[in-house]
């Protein structure tokens, strides 16, 4: 083949190529009689005859059962913790990467309405939040807060073992019950 066959031969093989995407994402999910079919929202809204019913129920019976991957009980999703701005109790704010961890520490230091709220230079990312009537003692430990003093991204292990020392270099009692 010469270059001028070459040349006729691209553009339609690339229009080609192109419809062959546009229709992979462009397409039903499921073709034909694979798809379940969903009743008409009018139907819905009626209430559905049997036939319909029995086709929801063959529709729920053919979708996957989500079963829970860590279940937690109850009393633990529902359980309250008291916090004690004034006293020694400190929140160690764990920041994990791409959950929005970034934009929830800055609104930690930034919009919550408190007695006396974290101080905030212009300019600077980290804030000072003492606790009221302290002018040491803080009640956050973040990276908008102290920095990253158990170093980049640190995971839970690494915060158990670094945030007492952490704060007393600060000279910051702190709480000693880690939750």
């Amino acid at each position: 083949m010469d270059e001028r066959s070459n040349r006729w031969l691209l553009p339609p093989l690339l229009a080609l190529l192109f419809l062959l995407i546009v229709y992979q994402y462009v397409s039903p999910a499921c073709p034909g009689a694979a798809c379940p079919r969903h009743p008409p929202a009018s139907a819905a809204r009626r209430g559905g005859g049997p036939a319909e019913r029995e086709e929801e129920e063959v529709v729920a019976a053919a979708l996957p059962r989500l079963v829970a991957k860590f279940p937690f009980a109850r009393g633990e999703l529902c359980r309250r913790v008291r916090f004690d701005m004034r006293g020694r109790d400190v929140i160690v704010f764990l920041h994990i990467q791409k959950t929005g961890g970034t934009t929830f520490g800055r609104h930690l230091v930034r919009n919550i309405r408190l007695e006396q709220p974290c101080y905030c230079r212009a300019g600077q990312k980290k804030c000072a939040c003492h606790r009221p009537g302290g002018d040491k003692d803080t009640w956050l430990f973040s990276r908008f807060s102290t920095g990253w003093s158990c170093g980049l991204h640190a995971d839970w292990t690494e915060l158990t073992s670094c945030v007492p020392a952490a704060m007393e270099r600060r000279g910051c009692a702190g709480n000693r019950t880690l939750r």
